[in-house]
């Protein structure tokens, strides 16, 4: 069996001090692919040794040195593209057209982090004082599962661009992904501990670099339950933090919405990634007065979609991520069967004809905002459709959630839905169309998060403001 043992530290490919091991598995079979070698904190030590030996000179470069070794990066990426994409498919089960999107907007993230790289960014005049934004200093990345390339790559870029330096833990959950991505760094020729990549868990990996007196900044994104552990651990040392946490995401179908736009929209806003995905917008919020009609249309659309091999054409719904993450989504449908919903479409158990690997049933239940199923992150192809009577009421139950990552409107009047979507309190919200802009902020209100990344916003949360008066 294929052994995984390869971190990335002070510009080496090395094997871990660690001795604990993971297996990889394919969510396409279920057999395992390889067994990874674990980081220990011996190796996060050692990554972040690197990195802070590695800053001064880092964040002393010119805009245009760092300009220079972001192309690189991103010429990188897309050289080992082809690896990148059968990875993601082979380990979480995404398909072949998600999979090809999440890669190819990998290496887009650091195209975009060299237009932020102007005096402007780095220099303001406020008054009498000269605002020099400095590097805050070493940064933690520590990134999920579900897209490594996409999430390295979009928290490494701007905080290269700021000037710090990176030690970046991925999921142990998404090492097999995260191979090609390693290859892709160590290609890009940076300095030396400029980006150092170890694998590892949480304990002892990621708690070493949350509580290390040399890491000044934690970027997660992760589940809820672990930014609150991270914030408290990160609190001791009064780490700056940007978490991107857990959703449970509306989608207002209001009584103006034509069906035909508005059923696949909403199905598109809630399983794309076969559901594993934070923004999923898995609480469908119907009209009283349109329910029958569109309760048989959303149901009728799922049925219809192909759910299989991911590798294949036309597949929507491939399998999700390990046999784990599988038992746990069955307990989800039968929580909320056992709590009183009304199956619509999907259910219980393997889909016909696809019993080996973890293939989930699209399920969509018809419940209320008080049932499990529509008040916990379920991270998979389970979708909760809700009535209500008026807008008003629309309004509060989309509101009444911990979360508040983002939100959808399906309307037929543009106007009428910004004024709704005004009123959602979410990070995001998007009206008739799934829009992925890069440059807009990105992040959570409540507990889906603090802080925001992207564009500018992602820049600005790896700089230090230093008043200077002359």
């Amino acid at each position: 069996m294929k052994t995984l043992n390869r971190h990335f530290v002070n510009g080496h490919l090395v094997e871990a001090h660690g001795t604990g091991t993971y297996p990889v598995t394919s969510a396409i079979t279920g057999e395992q692919l390889a067994e990874a070698v674990l980081g220990d904190a011996t190796d996060a030590d050692r990554a972040v040794h690197a990195a802070k030996q590695a800053l001064p000179e880092w964040s002393a470069t010119t805009l245009d040195e760092r300009r220079d070794y972001l192309q690189k990066l991103a010429d990188s990426f897309k050289a080992h593209r082809d690896d990148m994409i059968p990875a993601l498919v082979e380990e979480f089960g995404t398909p072949l057209s998600t999979a090809t999107f999440i890669v190819d907007e990998s290496s887009q993230w650091f195209l975009d982090a060299q237009d932020l790289l102007t005096d402007d960014t780095f220099v303001r005049h406020v008054g009498r004082a000269t605002v020099r934004r400095v590097p805050v200093g070493v940064a933690a990345l520590i990134t999920p599962w579900n897209g490594a390339s996409w999430a390295i790559a979009m928290k490494a870029s701007v905080a290269l661009a700021a000037g710090c330096t990176v030690v970046v833990k991925p999921s142990e959950r998404g090492i097999w992904q995260a191979q090609p991505v390693l290859d892709a760094i160590a290609d890009a020729g940076l300095p030396p501990g400029v980006v150092n990549v170890v694998f590892g868990k949480g304990d002892p990996v990621g708690d070493t670099l949350i509580t290390h007196p040399d890491v000044a900044k934690i970027s997660l994104t992760g589940s809820t339950n672990t930014g609150k552990l991270v914030a408290a651990k990160a609190a001791g040392t009064l780490k700056r933090i940007t978490l991107e946490l857990g959703g449970k995401s509306p989608t207002i179908i209001l009584d103006d919405a034509d069906a035909a736009r508005a059923v696949p929209f909403a199905l598109q806003a809630g399983l794309f990634n076969n559901g594993q995905a934070c923004v999923a917008g898995t609480r469908i919020l119907v009209p009283e007065s349109r329910e029958d009609e569109l309760k048989k249309a959303l149901a009728e659309a799922v049925d219809a979609l192909k759910v299989g091999d991911p590798r294949e054409d036309g597949t929507v719904i491939g399998p999700v991520l390990d046999r784990d993450h599988y038992d746990h989504i069955q307990s989800y449908i039968r929580a909320g069967i056992e709590e009183g919903g009304e199956l619509l479409a999907g259910g219980l158990g393997h889909p016909h004809g696809l019993e080996h690997g973890n293939y989930v049933k699209p399920t969509l239940l018809a419940t209320t905002n008080d049932r499990t199923v529509a008040r916990e992150e379920i991270f998979g192809p389970v979708l909760s459709v809700i009535t209500y009577r008026d807008e008003d009421e629309a309004i509060r139950i989309a509101n009444d959630t911990p979360y508040g990552l983002t939100g959808y409107v399906a309307t037929g009047d543009a106007e009428r839905g910004e004024r709704v979507a005004r009123r959602i309190q979410s990070g995001r919200v998007m009206i008739n169309e799934i829009v992925g802009s890069r440059d807009a902020p990105f992040g959570g209100f409540k507990e889906s998060g603090l802080g925001r990344e992207f564009g500018s916003w992602g820049i600005d949360a790896f700089l230090e403001n230093q008043a200077i008066f002359v």
